[in-house]
């Protein structure tokens, strides 16, 4: 990779990791008019309609049902579409009805460390070792803070702390989204990734429908928010991911894991005026001190 190459990469990156952190910025400025299935039917709507076009323009096309392979192409973009768009979005989007968009972004740092105990299981030759080991529990004391003892205790009336659940059971939807991604057959990223956000438009738009019914015409704010969310994190963001990984390689694109919590918290405080609570400054520090850790092992390793 050359140097010129290197800086692009790392642009990328960072407009990735600005991109997703904004997202929860603007979930929080679309729930004030519309309910979260109807902002999730909408963002993943959009940002198929866009994938598509991005596929037309360079000549891709989707799985094809003709054969095997794609078919099971289709099936594994089906759980993509599901467990890293449909429900994730989701509860990402009820959760934050009751809890902070900071809160919700810096669950998003959980998601590499729930990746190890499911590749120890799911994926071969990704073994939980000694350091892994600690690493995930370093980051998982890091969840415990940042959910509190209370949610562990769950009282049924208490919304928030189911949200704060809510939102962290989105990471958990994120890792088995990696792994279902990781074990799915060689195909087309752009391709596999387009008919993925097409499951997922297919899955939860009769959800929102029935639950939600047809929503009334938003307002600007919310209108914008909704484009901002279909256009750039769901759709924009996928082009940028798989140029990132072919240039960089998946280690590199990891990178943005560090990012999107720190972006979510700045403009959740800066531009929503959230108040944010100190224990949540810990647990993003005991959470990025456990990917840390995890990820000085694989750099050894490289090496």
């Amino acid at each position: 990779m050359s140097a010129s190459a290197g800086k692009l990469n790392w642009i990328k990156l960072l407009a990735l990791g600005l991109i997703w952190g904004a997202s929860f910025m603007f979930i929080s400025v679309a729930l004030r008019d519309m309910g979260p299935l109807t902002i999730v039917a909408g963002r993943v709507g959009l940002g198929t309609l866009v994938l598509l076009v991005v596929l037309r323009m360079r000549g891709i096309t989707l799985p094809s049902f003709k054969t095997s392979n794609g078919r099971l192409v289709w099936l594994s973009a089906a759980a993509m579409g599901l467990f890293s768009s449909a429900l994730p979005f989701a509860l990402l989007s009820w959760g934050q009805k009751y809890v902070a968009s900071g809160f919700a972004g810096v669950c998003m740092a959980v998601v590499p460390l729930f990746v190890l105990p499911l590749a120890h299981f799911l994926v071969p030759g990704e073994r939980l070792t000694l350091q892994r080991g600690i690493s995930f529990l370093i980051g998982f004391a890091g969840v415990v803070v940042l959910i509190g003892f209370d949610a562990l205790r769950l009282v049924g009336s208490d919304y928030e702390a189911l949200a704060r659940i809510a939102c962290l059971g989105a990471s958990l939807c994120y890792a088995a989204g990696a792994i279902i991604t990781r074990l799915c057959p060689k195909t087309d990223m752009l391709s596999l990734s387009a008919a993925a956000l097409l499951s997922a438009t297919v899955i939860i738009t009769p959800f929102a429908l029935a639950i939600e019914g047809i929503p009334a015409m938003p307002s600007a704010l919310s209108l914008v928010a909704i484009l901002y969310l279909g256009l750039f994190p769901t759709a924009l963001a996928q082009v940028l991911l798989v140029q990132v990984i072919r240039d960089a390689g998946p280690s590199f694109m990891s990178l943005v894991n560090y990012q999107v919590p720190v972006w979510s918290v700045l403009f959740g405080v800066v531009l929503l005026n959230e108040i944010l609570p100190p224990q949540l400054y810990l647990s993003l520090a005991l959470i990025l001190g456990g990917l840390l850790l995890s990820r000085k092992r694989r750099q050894a390793v490289a090496a």
